[in-house]
């Protein structure tokens, strides 16, 4: 099934898997609005980045999804919207908690009100396995109970539960997809596997810097994660309000995933914790492990990358930055 021809809106365009989504469903003729929010830099993000015959052919705006007129004009006419815009940062969600109510939670509830208003075919709203805390059971499937281990997965609940309302209240086509940990070209180094790869190849630093390796994460290559949501955003089989979990089902340490980027780039620097980067006890969320039956019965999607793959794609990216001198990458908190 085919985007061609589609009109789509993306709300976090400028982000990290919005800028790969906005590439893609320009690559399958889809016609793409992208939002980014709006800096005085200039700047479009990560959209930035793309290449010019993708980027010329995308209508780039700047704004934010708080602000309700705005989001109601910019949805006018879409066949599709993919709903990415958050703060996403979880260290961030401790000190300032309310904003993340008011991106998370309110600015989902315009997307979703200008979705009911216009009438909408579909809806895809981005959901976080960070909403299921620290597995009672692995692998997670999505009757495992919502459990808010920080503010983030607080704001996150609050969404879901809110774009499940409105296709239960006012049969909006909502579909929520639930992505468990993305990596990849273009993340920012407050993901774990960005910051690590950036570490192993700076030659400023003597040791890499991590907090608690020892938790276990289902990590994803983004072209993965991005074919989920081309597959959840076209398909006939999907239940609106129904969250739907996207991962490998395969779940690694932190401290095996370093290995693995040791090996990758030839470092042997020591790894040292650093107690900055530790979240408070209760917060932290030891595992989270997929279980995707339910979303690749309705879609067919599996993922095509295995960690090591997807990191040496991620490395080769990172090295190419080192080369241009830009080690650091997107800081911005929105996806």
């Amino acid at each position: 099934m085919s985007y061609r021809g589609k009109s789509v809106f993306i709300t976090g365009a400028d982000g990290f898997i919005g800028s790969h989504l906005a590439e893609a469903l320009v690559r399958d003729g889809a016609r793409v609005t992208a939002l980014a929010l709006y800096q005085g830099l200039d700047q479009f993000g990560w959209l930035d980045d793309l290449p010019e015959d993708i980027r010329s052919t995308i209508r780039r705006v700047r704004g934010d999804i708080r602000d309700s007129t705005m989001m109601l004009r910019l949805t006018e006419n879409v066949d599709i919207i993919f709903h990415l815009a958050a703060l996403i940062a979880i260290p961030h969600s401790f000190d300032a908690p309310l904003s993340y109510i008011e991106v998370n939670v309110e600015g989902t509830g315009n997307i979703l009100e200008a979705a009911r208003i216009h009438g909408t075919p579909r809806l895809i709203h981005t959901s976080t396995s960070e909403v299921y805390g620290t597995a009672q059971v692995v692998p997670i499937s999505e009757q495992h109970p919502l459990v808010a281990q920080s503010p983030y997965a607080a704001s996150k609940i609050a969404a879901d539960k809110l774009a499940e309302s409105y296709a239960l209240s006012f049969d909006t086509p909502v579909a929520v997809l639930r992505p468990f940990n993305t990596y990849g070209p273009r993340q920012s180094e407050r993901a774990v596997i960005s910051s690590t790869i950036r570490q192993a190849l700076d030659p400023n630093c003597e040791a890499i810097q991590l907090g608690d390796t020892s938790t276990i994460r289902d990590f994803n290559y983004v072209a993965d994660t991005v074919e989920a949501f081309l597959a959840i955003g076209i398909v006939p089989a999907i239940e609106f309000g129904h969250a739907y979990n996207a991962g490998s089902g395969v779940g690694i340490t932190i401290e095996k995933m370093v290995d693995l980027v040791s090996k990758i780039t030839g470092t042997n620097k020591p790894v040292r914790a650093e107690s900055s980067r530790m979240r408070p006890a209760n917060a932290e969320v030891r595992e989270l492990i997929a279980d995707s039956q339910q979303f690749a019965g309705a879609t067919g999607w599996h993922p095509r990358f295995d960690l090591e793959k997807g990191l040496e794609q991620t490395v080769s990216w990172w090295r190419n930055r080192v080369v241009k001198g830009q080690m650091r990458a997107d800081t911005a908190y929105i996806r």
